[in-house]
């Protein structure tokens, strides 16, 4: 499979599987919980710093799914979408991106459709088989255990500007103090 990681501008990703474990706690009155990876919010900064875009596109509506993109101040969600061919249109025409300028991560069947549109598909260890066969690259960490910022990482080593951003975002934060 060829592409070229130079041209990514945006990172999409599915939520459960790659940003959890893919486990819902659910508890009296129907209270949901999920396990999140601060590695992972980490990598948000990160994503920031490297001016790029970010959005969530997940198959399952979910409660907490909304509060941890607002806690990271994530605006591009689209919280239970089960055909995400749409959003990822949608977010597309909003930044003018083509195809090759995106990088998607997911984990299962249905991510696979908008993993066959993008420059640069990505699956979590813990995914499917059939996602992992149309990804061109595999994170070595599970999802809900920092395997989005373990691809975002991934990306700007291949493009060859983590260290760069790295040591911008090390600056930003020294300056706050």
């Amino acid at each position: 499979m060829s592409y070229d990681i130079q041209k990514v501008k945006m990172i999409i990703s599915d939520v459960d599987g790659v940003w959890t474990d893919g486990a819902i706690y659910k508890g009296k009155d129907g209270i949901e919980l999920k396990r999140f990876c601060v590695t992972d919010g980490a990598g948000v900064a990160i994503v920031r710093a490297a001016e790029m875009e970010l959005a969530l596109i997940s198959g399952r509506k979910s409660e907490a799914t909304a509060e941890r993109a607002s806690e990271l101040k994530i605006e591009d969600v689209y919280n239970g979408t089960l055909n995400k061919i749409p959003p990822y249109e949608a977010l597309k025409a909003k930044y003018n991106l083509t195809d090759d300028e995106i990088a998607y991560i997911g984990d299962d069947m249905i991510d696979i459709p908008v993993m066959e549109l993008v420059g640069v598909p990505i699956a979590t260890e813990n995914a499917s088989e059939m996602c992992k066969s149309v990804s061109v690259h595999v994170t070595e960490k599970p999802g809900g255990r920092g395997a989005f910022r373990e691809a975002v990482e991934w990306i700007l080593t291949k493009q060859g500007r983590l260290n760069q951003v790295l040591a911008s975002l090390r600056e930003k934060v020294q300056n706050q103090q």
